[in-house]
């Protein structure tokens, strides 16, 4: 019998082995059943139109890590444009006998889907499906395929309604028959089929989701509203509900937030095997109105479908956006994996490393907030990093008379700005370091205390060095990237102290490549594509919110997801009966960096002002305001291609903002008449918050 070494040394060389592409004829007409040209893949991809061609006819083929890439996205075509006459996996193994003789499996119908194919379930338990009457929806526009895992074949989550119907995703419709939250939670885990596979092969499988319906909620026993003093979102049933008592007795677990509108109920693990559900509660706000437009207000198959989409492109939510989008940067990079221990022989967990790791770490004491135990017990009183988002307006007395005369201010707001600045964003993995007087090094990163007072900048443009705009006034502490920008300026630079991490990383790397996919794919299947030209950008941005109200939800979702996430990085205490000094719960995870938050809005904060600078070199144009990521400028047209710069060929001239979907680029936000907010402005009016409002800083979420 071999030995558990040898399996993990067979399987380790299993996950080496290079993956296997399909023949070339059948890699051209999987792209092109997919509607993607070979100049589209070859950007993708990161290499060239002949190379792609290479590959499809047969003369060459990718390298890993472009290989890897090339293989996952084959697979997933695959999965969506099976070959003519071949019927997909899923529905073959439905047909097929089971080796041991039983019966196949029960197959599930979709809800107004024609010709979807039946899904094989798991195990013989699985539920069956509901008639395809039963959805109140009309069919969906484009039906979400769930991920090709035998273990989950009914996607990811499911919502459920009143009447024991759990809609989940590709228009399956599954028939639940719980009718207590104990027996949804075992109906889940045992019958559901509901699940995603991890992200990282170091990871762990996402655990499924049940989202209820007012309805469901009332019928297991739950109040269909939670009602309290406090933000809804904040409150919990109390320890002695009935429903929280019968999971206890049934010896399951609620997490240390217990009973809310995101409940996780779980047991201990038993070897590898997770128990552990997930359940939202759409009548206690589970889904923000501002992270999720409109979506509680949809049928429960459409909330399935947008969930779905969020779920397959980023993440099984488990919270709010924020939430979620913490939990996307632990899912790409987990904080273990297995290493084999020298004594025994035997693998154990071991860091896995470009990770944070398992432990919390203190951050420096100017990298913390006021109330943080670091700063109070040592009685810190150096000053903090003030690396936030733009929060200007150019004083009235510097508006020229002939910008005074144009007719209108046009906001364009740069799409995903601090997701676009967490590319390739070297970050500390390890605990601060303190130095005095240090060399400055723009690789090392961390927090230096410097002067900038005595470097001069149009005053028409905002100071890089604050979020107000305004010019330091003697030394203060910054994070690496807004150092490095004075040294770009040529200005020398010297630090009087600095808290440095010597082990380093792109952390944040995986997280932005998927986010950004996420993103872009959102934007095409609202008709927002790389393809189209300017005028159809914008008329494409315009229009693309009716379009289709559901992935324009999604495409929300995905923005508050980036926002909230790098928030929630310095998640501050909350709750009324927290003390200045006291730990709270947010400083217990690896996760809680304010350093990282500082460094993604300090490269964001100087890209903007760049691309500010350029402008006004190009152009002799000035911002009138600049809040966050959106920046409003004189025209007289309202239009950005009324004013922004573009070469004789046509093309935007590089350096300064360009119109485009992809994330860093810009697109218009609003539009008003010039002499009306200019003259609001004599009276103290901000048109950067008139133009695009409460946007001003990362939400650090619940």
């Amino acid at each position: 019998m071999a030995s558990e070494e040898e399996l993990f040394a067979s399987v380790d060389a299993l996950l080496n082995e290079e993956p296997h592409l399909p023949p070339p004829a059948e890699r051209a007409r999987l792209r092109e059943a997919a509607g993607i040209t070979q100049a589209r893949l070859a950007t993708a991809l990161k290499t060239t139109t002949q190379s792609v061609k290479n590959w499809e006819n047969g003369r060459s083929e990718p390298k890993s890590p472009r290989l890897d890439a090339y293989q996952r996205l084959l697979n997933g075509w695959a999965a969506k444009y099976p070959a003519p006459g071949n019927a997909p996996a899923a529905s073959v193994a439905a047909m097929a006998p089971a080796a041991s003789g039983e019966p196949a499996a029960s197959t599930v119908e979709t809800a107004d889907v024609p010709h979807a194919p039946a899904v094989a379930a798991a195990t013989a338990a699985r539920p069956a499906a509901r008639p395809a009457a039963a959805s109140r929806r009309p069919a969906p526009r484009k039906a979400v395929q769930s991920a090709a895992d035998p273990r989950f074949p009914h996607g990811p989550l499911a919502v459920l309604d009143g009447d024991g119907s759990a809609y989940g995703t590709g228009g399956i419709v599954l028939d639940c028959p719980a009718t207590t939250v104990v027996e949804l939670v075992e109906w889940t885990l045992h019958e559901s089929g509901l699940g995603a596979p991890k992200l990282n092969r170091h990871g762990k499988d996402s655990d499924p989701l049940i989202v209820l319906t007012a309805a469901a909620a009332v019928k297991l026993g739950l109040p269909e509203r939670l009602e309290g003093h406090e933000q809804r979102r904040s409150l919990r049933l109390p320890e002695d509900h009935p429903v929280v008592k019968h999971v206890v007795k049934a010896k399951w677990r609620l997490t240390q937030r217990g009973f809310g509108p995101w409940a996780r109920i779980y047991r201990k693990a038993q070897g590898r095997e997770r128990q552990c559900v997930q359940l939202a509660i759409l009548s206690w706000d589970a889904l923000d109105e501002r992270a999720w437009p409109g979506v509680t207000e949809m049928e429960p198959a459409d909330i399935a479908r947008v969930l779905g989409v969020y779920a397959t492109r980023v993440i099984t939510p488990r919270g709010s956006t924020a939430v979620s989008g913490l939990e996307l940067m632990t899912a790409l990079r987990p904080p273990t994996r297995a290493v084999r221990d020298e004594a025994s022989g035997n693998w154990v967990p071991g860091h896995n490393p470009g990770s944070l790791g398992t432990e919390p770490m203190d951050p420096a004491p100017p990298e913390a907030t006021p109330e943080h135990p670091v700063v109070v017990d040592s009685g810190w009183r150096g000053g903090f990093l003030n690396e936030e988002a733009y929060q200007w307006v150019r004083p009235v007395d510097l508006l020229s008379d002939e910008e005074c005369t144009l007719p209108y201010a046009v906001g364009l707001d740069l799409n995903t700005a601090f997701l676009a600045a967490a590319a390739r964003l070297v970050v500390g993995l390890s605990a601060p370091d303190h130095f005095r007087a240090p060399t400055f090094n723009p690789k090392i990163p961390g927090s230096w205390l410097v002067d900038l007072s005595h470097i001069e900048v149009n005053p028409r443009l905002p100071s890089p060095f604050t979020p107000d705009g305004t010019r330091p006034t003697g030394p203060a502490w910054y994070q690496t990237h807004t150092v490095a920008y004075a040294q770009e300026l040529g200005y020398n630079v010297t630090p009087l102290e600095a808290y440095l991490r010597r082990e380093t990383g792109a952390y944040l790397d995986p997280w932005h490549d998927r986010l950004k996919e996420a993103y872009a794919d959102t934007l095409a299947d609202l008709g927002v594509t790389k393809e189209l030209t300017d005028v159809e950008f914008l008329t494409a941005m315009e229009r693309y919110k009716d379009a289709d109200p559901a992935m324009a939800a999604v495409l929300a979702a995905i923005k508050a997801t980036v926002k909230g996430g790098i928030g929630k990085l310095r998640e501050r205490p909350q709750g009324k009966r927290y003390k200045e000094g006291e730990r709270w719960p947010a400083l217990q995870r690896p996760t809680w960096r304010p350093d990282i938050r500082a460094a993604v809005i300090s490269k964001a904060r100087v890209n903007m002002h760049r691309k500010l600078a350029n402008m006004a070199r190009m152009t002799g144009l000035y911002p009138l305001a600049v809040l966050s990521d959106c920046v409003v400028y004189p025209s007289s047209g309202d239009s950005p291609l009324d004013f922004l710069p573009y070469a004789a060929s046509g093309k935007p001239q590089p350096g300064a903002f360009r119109l485009g979907p992809t994330p860093g680029l810009a697109k218009l936000e609003g539009v008003q008449t010039m002499l009306w907010a200019v003259d609001l402005m004599e009276k103290g009016y901000n048109p950067a918050r008139h133009v695009k409002g409460g946007d001003a800083v990362l939400d650090e979420g619940e």
